[in-house]
């Protein structure tokens, strides 16, 4: 079968007539478009003023030239910014506003352009514009710091503070400040305008950190933070740190509007190296006077660790529960050989005797007895030991602090370094008398001096004469040594008190003065030679007696006798002067 194709349909007449209507008309507003492109070239719109001065009909050019002639006064005067109350002058420059001259015109319609709404607008009239304007963010961001600094007050963040072992709560707190957005449109806006005020608003600001932050910190953290000590164990070596100690390691910091609990790595690290003794040195415990109690010092192990190590762990240490406050540190330790435990052990808790002796106005006197004191302060004996005052102080020497001053040699008066020390040594004695320690060794002075007590009294010479005296008791003792110095008073004060636990009540009686001896006059012609109105020498008996605390039977007595030689008296006579040598014949 053959096929037959339909024959074309044709286009009907009155359709060709639409279309070329159309584009006669497309043709004919292109043209008038295109025209009238043409004839307004690239001139800002007739009417066009920005900031009320005309630019109208000119160039880009000529407009841009318009504006900085007129404006070139008004673009550096001064804007008041009036704020809660108060006002003051800001440049445009502090403020970092400038006029973008260019980029004025072309927002007014300067230039050449195919946009239907500016071909009308350069026919039918332009706009009263406002200018451009360029704001430098680092001086605007400057000015307005200093302005929101100066006025109203900022938000403060509740906080958690860590002082003396206690927590301390700063409360959040809301405040008023510029808003730096609205004022920076409202500098804008006063830029160039014929009276340029800027006036702001003060915002009631909220803190991030709430009170609901601050309790939900005080919950979680800082409270079991502060609730017991933790433990750090160095080898065997145990240290305790309190929460007044750790506390000024602790800190909170915000984040994401929350407060968290961080550590001051630098303190902390501070704090545990204290805590322990440096590499291979260890150091033992001891007892020392804190606000007038004695306070047990712990032995530190002489340790090798990674600091990183003990930081990483210490915010889950402290806020562990009770019982599991103790951590192991990975380290090398070498362990002291007299532990906390040990001083615990010594039983150093009250005063078991005072003694207090007086001594003229000397600046020496001031000089050797102080730095003896200052030698023998803090000494601590332990149950069994003998304690040295020449091994203790040392030898007097200038080098040791010490210098020269008047001592007794065979009865005589003279010159040498470490005179006074006697006086300490005479106190020390009597505190140790009093306490009940054993008497070791002690040498009263050959010639009785009426400021010490009369048979109770000590002196000593550097490898001749030594004070010692033993701790037979089973507890340690602490002694304290103080000086009141001369110098501007009517007199020096020497103070040595001893603490241990007391074990006896200790009394005493003092005999009659017998076996009176008399001085004899002797007569010096050295230039050393002291004079000296001399006095009579005797004998005396001190007796001690021992009552156990919380009995009233003496248990002990001991018996001190004395013999003091007379104190002569001292005539000094002009050194004589050596004979002549005869010559020869």
């Amino acid at each position: 079968m053959t096929k037959t194709e339909a024959p074309p349909v044709r286009e009907k007449a009155g359709g060709r007539v639409v279309w070329f209507v159309v584009l006669a008309l497309v043709l004919l507003v292109g043209g008038g478009w295109a025209a009238a492109y043409a004839f307004a070239g690239d001139e800002v719109p007739h009417g066009t003023t920005i900031a009320g001065v005309d630019i109208g009909g000119q160039t880009p050019d000529e407009a841009r030239r318009t504006l900085e002639d007129e404006l070139a006064e008004r673009v550096a005067d001064p804007i008041t910014v009036r704020v809660d109350g108060g006002e003051e002058q800001v440049s445009p420059q502090e403020a970092g506003l400038s006029v973008d001259y260019a980029g004025s015109v072309r927002a007014a319609g300067g230039g050449r352009g195919w946009n239907p709404a500016d071909l009308w607008d350069h026919y039918t009239g332009g706009d009263d514009l406002d200018p451009v304007v360029d704001v430098d963010p680092g001086a605007m961001a400057e000015l307005l710091d200093r302005l929101t600094g100066e006025v109203g007050t900022p938000p403060r963040d509740g906080d958690l503070r860590f002082e003396d072992g206690k927590v301390e709560i700063v409360e959040p707190r809301a405040g008023e400040q510029v808003d730096p957005a609205e004022a920076e449109a409202a500098l804008v806006a006063a830029y160039l305008d014929p009276e340029p005020v800027a006036t702001l608003e003060l915002h009631t600001t909220e803190p991030d950190i709430d009170d609901a932050d601050v309790q939900r910190a005080l919950d979680e953290f800082a409270n079991p933070a502060m609730s017991a000590p933790v433990t750090l164990v160095f080898g065997k070596s145990p240290v305790e740190l309190a929460p007044r100690q750790f506390g000024p390691t602790l800190r909170m910091k915000a984040e994401d509007g929350v407060l968290v609990g961080a550590v001051d790595e630098k303190a902390l690290g501070a704090l545990v190296a204290g805590a322990v003794g440096k590499e291979d040195a260890p150091v033992d415990a001891t007892v020392e006077l804190r606000g007038n109690k004695p306070r047990v010092v712990p032995a530190k192990p002489g340790v090798t660790y990674d600091p990183a190590s003990i930081t990483a762990s210490f915010l889950g240490l402290v806020t562990a529960p009770e019982g599991e406050r103790r951590t192991e540190i990975e380290a090398s330790v070498a362990e002291p050989e007299f532990t906390t435990e040990d001083a615990r052990a010594l039983g150093i808790k009250e005063q078991v005797s005072k003694f207090t002796t007086y001594y003229p106005p000397a600046s020496y006197r001031d000089t050797n007895i102080g730095r003896a004191a200052e030698l023998i302060d803090g000494t601590v004996l332990k149950p069994g030991e003998t304690f040295s005052l020449n091994d203790t102080v040392g030898e007097r020497t200038a080098e040791n602090g010490f210098t020269t001053g008047t001592i007794i040699s065979n009865g005589i008066f003279k010159e040498d370094l470490g005179g006074g020390v006697s006086q300490m040594a005479t106190t020390l004695f009597n505190a140790a008398f009093f306490a009940g320690l054993e008497d070791v060794e002690h040498k009263p002075h050959s010639v009785y001096i009426d400021r010490y007590p009369v048979g109770r009294e000590a002196t000593v010479a550097w490898g001749a004469v030594d004070l010692r005296f033993r701790n037979d008791t089973d507890h340690g003792i602490l002694i304290d040594a103080k000086v009141a110095k001369s110098a501007g008073r009517s007199q020096g004060v020497v103070t040595v008190r001893m603490w241990s636990t007391k074990v006896w009540k200790i009394t005493t009686t003092t005999s009659q003065r017998y076996n009176y001896t008399a001085p004899a006059t002797q007569v010096l012609r050295t230039d050393s030679c002291l004079p000296n109105t001399g006095y009579q020498g005797f004998d005396v008996d001190v007796k001690r007696f021992f009552t156990p605390v919380g009995e009233d039977r003496v248990v002990r007595t001991e018996k001190f006798h004395t013999t003091y030689i007379p104190s002569d008296t001292i005539v000094c006579k002009p050194p004589q002067a050596p004979s002549p040598r005869r010559g020869r014949g």
